[in-house]
């Protein structure tokens, strides 16, 4: 996975405050990390760093649409995802991601990689059970499930046919004839 120099932010010419960075992700940043779940994505990133004397604070927040198959059709569809993460940056002997909330830099570091945290963030944010939207309401049209509409009803054709007995259908008489 090679550095993009887009998502180094470094710190050290910063005044302390707030400082916002926007990115627009694309279906290439994904490809860096040999992720191919998605078809194609349009996500905008916003990271707040706020510097402080002695630590740094990052907030993440994302949102947009990544196009991915329905789980229960195949068909592809945008689906609008979003989320948020904070991340206290501090200061100590060697660098330390172990806690997802808290980065440990080492002392005279100068920027930070940012993109290892966007691109989790945006994974995360998408559901595990993704579903078409035009099967929830119904309108969806496609090929396959026009075929299985039609075989289905041709087996309940079939099925209701096969079931009736017709001795059942005297007895069905003599209910009616009182």
């Amino acid at each position: 996975m090679k550095q993009l120099s887009e998502f180094l932010i470094p710190f050290i010419g910063l005044k302390l405050g707030k400082h916002q960075f926007e990115y627009k992700i694309s279906k290439a940043f994904f490809e860096d990390f040999d992720f191919d779940e998605f078809e194609d994505s349009d996500v905008k990133v916003n990271v707040v760093l706020e510097k402080k004397s002695t630590f740094m604070e990052l907030t993440f927040k994302h949102k947009g649409t990544v196009n991915v198959p329905c789980d229960l059709t195949g068909e592809y569809f945008d689906l609008p995802i979003k989320g948020k993460i904070n991340v206290v940056v501090q200061f100590g002997e060697q660098f330390n991601n172990d806690n997802e909330e808290l980065l440990i830099l080492p002392h005279g570091e100068h920027q930070i990689d940012i993109k290892q945290y966007v691109y989790e963030m945006i994974v995360l944010s998408v559901p595990l059970k993704k579903v078409h939207p035009g099967v929830k309401d119904g309108t969806l049209k496609t090929p396959v499930l026009d075929k299985l509409n039609e075989l289905s009803q041709k087996d309940q054709n079939q099925s209701t046919q096969e079931e009736i007995d017709p001795r059942w259908d005297k007895l069905k008489k003599l209910l009616t004839d009182k």
